[in-house]
């Protein structure tokens, strides 16, 4: 596990810009499991006698979940943070197995980054029983692996999370650094942790706005973008950042 100091700054600059990997997050992005979340939210919070509604729902998207917990207790749930997180868990897992809602675009820009050589990783706050769900659903092992909330000690907006992944990539090519790698994020968290590691972030807005900012891209969907669009946002961060040493 990285320590705080470690997941504090980004690896340093390449000498090579090229893309060489991305780093999907899960809900929101890859799959639609947003209102799977707010539905079991809400009828826990109402099961405990609280009230619980979409505005204070999507304050939670890309949170990591023991913050979450925390919040739904406040909201009056009277379970420790694991049962909460164990329950709610448990209940977005029911769903998914039942439907499992792709983002639009999602599974054919996987499969055309794959296909191109692009390393591909899962950068979620979701716990690995349910991420494992999803990445099992898939046509191919598209992912070379997982990174998932209950494998880190600072979650998103933290950039822990993306850190490890690229220091995990790292390990079969040292030449890798933040700057070959796009993170793609539909949360302000989870943006917020992409763009503090050092990748190149594209925001895809879903269930919360995103606002625009020079820290990073933004594209409406999924749909339609290809390896080569996600290469060319790599190339201009990758410029941006040295225009500003």
């Amino acid at each position: 596990m990285l320590s705080a100091t470690a997941a504090a700054a980004p690896l340093a600059a390449p000498t090579s810009t090229a893309l060489k990997a991305v780093l999907w997050d899960m809900d929101g992005t890859l799959v639609d499991t947003e209102p799977y979340w707010i539905d079991a939210e809400m009828a826990l919070v109402a099961a405990h006698g609280g009230h619980w509604d979409l505005e204070q729902a999507h304050q939670l998207v890309g949170n990591a979940l023991d913050d979450s917990a925390r919040i739904l207790q406040e909201a009056g749930v009277k379970l420790s943070e694991r049962e909460i997180i164990d329950h709610l868990s448990g209940v977005v897992i029911a769903r998914l197995r039942g439907e499992l809602p792709w983002r639009p675009g999602a599974r054919e820009l996987l499969a055309e980054l794959h296909g191109r050589g692009v390393r591909c990783a899962l950068v979620t706050m979701s716990e690995r029983a349910m991420a494992s769900e999803v990445v099992g659903a898939l046509d191919e092992e598209y992912f070379e692996f997982l990174v998932t909330g209950d494998e880190v000690e600072h979650g998103k907006p933290h950039p822990e999370p993306y850190l490890k992944a690229i220091a995990q990539l790292r390990e079969s090519d040292p030449s890798l650094t933040a700057a070959n790698c796009a993170a793609l994020e539909d949360s302000i968290p989870g943006l917020a942790s992409a763009v503090a590691s050092g990748a190149a972030a594209i925001a895809i807005p879903h269930a919360v706005a995103l606002e625009e900012g020079p820290d990073h891209t933004t594209w409406s969907t999924l749909a339609g973008m290809t390896h080569d669009d996600v290469a060319k946002v790599v190339a201009s961060h990758a410029a941006n950042a040295g225009a500003a040493l």
